[in-house]
């Protein structure tokens, strides 16, 4: 029972951090210009085009997504448990050194001086400043590891959501995907759709339409690559969703989830989550685990965590 608790935890870590680094590949393209580049499909970090958005990057190394899912891993590693003060101590450390790709609502939080005080006041601030429009996916980026814990999982990701991401939707995605998480990794079931509506319910009634949206047959419906909307956290909770209900491997879920353009690291993170959970760290394609440029790192942080959740 150990060793399968321990493949689905490094599924669902490894599963995020390479659907982040592959996805990165076909980020902020359309479907048009994800043809164009990849005309067979993107399949491998080999592949990457290094223009001047991705060649910050190199081939494999996963971004700022990973990176603030890694701040919460940390923080259950030297806590011994989730403490929300500190993931947002962590969130600002690492904002201090300035990573690459981080969101403008992201950066707009975690730039305000009393952030580390009172992180909750200060995102629900910058929310209202928007007029209560923003619902930014870099709340369900990283909440993958919060399925990971063993109790409280709606209202630990609801916490962690809450010290960036104000808005009802992206805490409901937030909920509903570390829910999923938990379920699979522990339980091994997918939650059933009616499930995940009971749940986003709770939250804002925008969440039902995109979880049915994830029940249709093509991931079209949900125009990843539409620029107006790309990046908004509803969406990128249906693709993840969608490769579950829909592919019958790791491989085939993450391939078609980042060859649909728009924000396709983040939705490739979520969906990797997702797979990697479902399908564990022995069925992801090996090609993926080895080109992770910074896999030991992972590696090690995975054993650390299974070992403070798990024994």
């Amino acid at each position: 029972m150990e060793d399968f608790l321990k493949d689905k935890f490094k599924g669902t870590l490894f599963g995020q951090a390479i659907g982040d680094a592959l996805g990165l590949g076909t980020e902020f393209m359309t479907k048009a210009e994800v043809r164009k580049c990849y005309p067979d499909g993107l399949a491998d970090y080999s592949q990457i085009v290094q223009d001047c958005h991705r060649g910050r990057w190199q081939k494999g190394d996963w971004t700022d997504d990973t990176d603030m899912m890694m701040c919460i891993v940390q923080t259950i590693i030297n806590d011994g448990e989730l403490r929300p003060l500190s993931v947002a101590r962590n969130f600002k450390e690492w904002f201090r050194r300035g990573p690459m790709g981080i969101g403008r609502h992201i950066c707009n939080v975690l730039s305000i001086g009393d952030y580390t005080e009172k992180p909750e006041v200060v995102a629900k601030k910058v929310w209202e400043m928007s007029g209560k429009k923003s619902a930014a996916n870099g709340g369900v980026m990283r909440t993958s590891v919060i399925g990971l814990l063993g109790e409280d999982v709606e209202k630990h990701a609801a916490d962690v959501c809450r010290l960036t991401h104000a808005d009802p939707r992206c805490v409901g995605s937030c909920a509903i995907v570390s829910l999923m998480v938990h379920s699979l990794v522990y339980e091994d079931e997918i939650l059933p759709i009616e499930t995940l509506v009971e749940v986003g319910s709770r939250y804002d009634k925008w969440i039902e339409p995109y979880l049915r949206m994830a029940q249709e047959d093509s991931l079209d419906a949900l125009e990843l690559d539409d620029e107006s909307t790309m990046g908004y956290t509803l969406k990128t909770m249906a693709a993840g969703l969608w490769s579950l209900y829909h592919c019958g491997s790791f491989e085939e879920g993450l391939l078609a989830v980042v060859n649909a353009g728009g924000d396709a690291d983040t939705n490739g993170a979520v969906a990797g989550s997702l797979l990697g959970a479902r399908f564990g760290y022995e069925n992801i394609p090996v090609r993926f685990i080895e080109g992770l440029a910074r896999k030991n790192v992972l590696d090690e942080k995975t054993e650390s965590l299974f070992a403070v959740l798990c024994n």
